[in-house]
């Protein structure tokens, strides 16, 4: 069943008004100090190193500040930095602070802070990755500046600091970020414009962030993740909402102000009431991706993976995802996303409709596969990621495999991706996520492309031939020189088959019409404010 069925129910609930006490707390007249928001999924993990997670880099945004700031134009400008120079034919960076800066337990933020941060950051993320192989020295000769010493140029270091990830380099104390990049840390202690509020967390059901009184906006124009984070509201309150009924009658009832990412198939209910706003806040949407896990049969040999690519229609994952309307979605799209520079056809003739299920099966039974189950993990919560797992079990079915289906919520699906044990003790096979539009615009910022064994994603595919084309494009003199690359790049994903790409997406959000100047780009919570 797809999402549009199972939402049929929803779409009449919706019709329907909620009953007093939907919810724990009463309805806000305008110029409220609360701002209650209906997040895509609980957070379950809370380090913005482990996970990849988007609820969890939402949650890293409230906590923590970061050196650079993305603007609308995907360019990074300083944020916590207050300027920066460049010397010895571009191996010398020197970094100064902002004055003022100041975590939430009261201690100044110094360069040894910004330096742990970006060890244990970069120690996870194929951008830091690149980095530190350039880097022989970072060191803070005083309090508010620290330098980075490379043995090479590296012409990506701005966009390197301002990676908004996921995972997004953020910067914590030195005492947190000593913490292994493998285990989580201890304590939610930021600099950022919210802080953690521990004794409210109701797992499963509510977040909860207040204002922090002593940060101290930078002057400009708030823009995605750049400019002033000016905080209009005491307190932002996350309230978990499974039920997509219940969160568009919250939403209709003005019991919540702002809805994440409702389904496509309630937009219509939505945009009939003349207090919901409905609009774009990532404008180039969402790129899908089936995840194998390359360490254990049967997604180790790449014949098996290469039958499901050649089986997968790209249309039918995105009708699941998006609805039927064409506006909303892409099909035979490749591994970066579409109309940006790196963006290429080369190769994907192999992704045209329809596809060959017959020469699949074929494909299949001549690979190593030998009949056993299949782990294929799902999210019963996010109904995208539930709309793309039964696409995706019904494609691995259709193909021939035994399948175990798993359903569970998201969080506990982003828990046990981590696991490398075997898929019938406790580990998995295969599923399917998706990536805004920003993470997959080059083979340095998108996760899934990286192919270097236990430093890549969830999944850990080793294969050398697309490691040697990603360092060849971070080489690259120019960008015809990289978009070659990209091509050829793209050539060599669908020859070994890394992830499987399952297409593009649109999605809008809502919220009520009294909220005003929510920032684009991706989910924050700074510059809105009640009217």
């Amino acid at each position: 069943m797809l999402r549009r069925d199972l939402l049929k129910g929803a779409a009449l609930a919706a019709a329907i008004p909620a009953a007093p006490g939907l919810l724990a707390r009463p309805a806000l007249a305008a110029g409220g100090g609360v701002l209650k928001f209906v997040p895509q999924a609980d957070v379950t993990v809370t380090d913005p190193v482990l996970t990849t997670a988007y609820i969890t880099r939402h949650h890293a945004m409230m906590l923590w500040d970061q050196l650079y700031g993305l603007d609308a134009e995907l360019q990074p400008q300083p944020q916590m930095v207050e300027g920066h120079t460049v010397g010895n034919d571009g191996k010398l960076w020197t970094f100064r602070l902002r004055e003022g800066l100041r975590f939430h337990d009261g201690e100044p933020v110094r360069g040894r802070d910004c330096i742990a941060s970006i060890k244990r950051w970069a120690a996870r993320d194929t951008l830091g990755q690149a980095l530190m192989a350039r880097v022989e020295e970072m060191a803070s000769p005083e309090d508010r500046v620290f330098t980075i010493r490379l043995s090479r140029p590296y012409g990506l270091m701005l966009d390197t600091l301002a990676k908004l990830g996921p995972p997004a380099l953020v910067i914590m104390p030195e005492r947190l970020a000593n913490t292994d990049p493998f285990k989580p840390i201890s304590e939610m202690i930021g600099s950022g414009p919210f802080r953690w509020k521990a004794d409210e967390r109701i797992v499963g059901a509510r977040v909860v962030y207040e204002r922090n009184p002593d940060y101290v906006p930078r002057p400009g124009r708030a823009e995605h993740a750049a400019g002033p984070k000016q905080v209009n509201f005491d307190r932002v309150e996350w309230l978990v909402m499974p039920d997509p009924g219940t969160a568009v009658a919250a939403l209709g009832n003005g019991e919540v102000d702002w809805w994440e990412n409702p389904p496509n198939d309630l937009l219509p209910v939505l945009k009939r009431n003349r207090n919901v706003v409905t609009d774009r806040i990532v404008e180039q949407g969402g790129l899908g991706s089936g995840i194998f896990n390359h360490l254990h049969p049967p997604f180790n040999d790449v014949r098996v993976r290469q039958a499901v690519l050649m089986a997968s229609s790209q249309t039918d994952f995105m009708t699941a995802a998006a609805g039927t309307d064409p506006s909303m979605m892409r099909a035979g799209v490749g591994i970066f996303t579409p109309e940006t520079p790196m963006a290429t056809d080369a190769g994907l003739e192999r992704l045209a409709e329809p596809r060959n299920l017959e020469r699949a099966r074929q494909m299949l039974k001549q690979s190593s596969y030998n009949g056993e189950k299949v782990v294929l993990m799902a999210a019963s919560d996010n109904p995208i990621l539930n709309a793309l797992g039964e696409v995706g079990r019904d494609l691995l079915v259709k193909l021939g495999m035994e399948v175990d289906y798993v359903l569970a919520d998201w969080g506990t699906v982003v828990q046990r991706r981590a696991s490398k044990a075997l898929p019938s003790q406790g580990g998995w096979n295969m599923f399917h996520t998706t990536w805004n539009g920003v993470d997959m615009l080059n083979p340095m910022v998108e996760q899934v492309l990286r192919a270097n064994g236990d430093k890549a994603f969830f999944g850990w595919p080793d294969i050398p031939r697309i490691e040697t084309l990603r360092a060849a494009w971070l080489d690259a003199p120019d960008q015809a020189t990289q978009k070659k690359i990209a091509a050829d790049l793209q050539l060599a994903a669908l020859d070994e088959v890394p992830y499987l790409p399952t297409g593009q997406y649109f999605y809008d959000s809502a919220w009520r019409s009294n909220l005003q100047d929510i920032v684009r780009g991706t989910y924050l919570f700074w510059n809105a404010k009640r009217v």
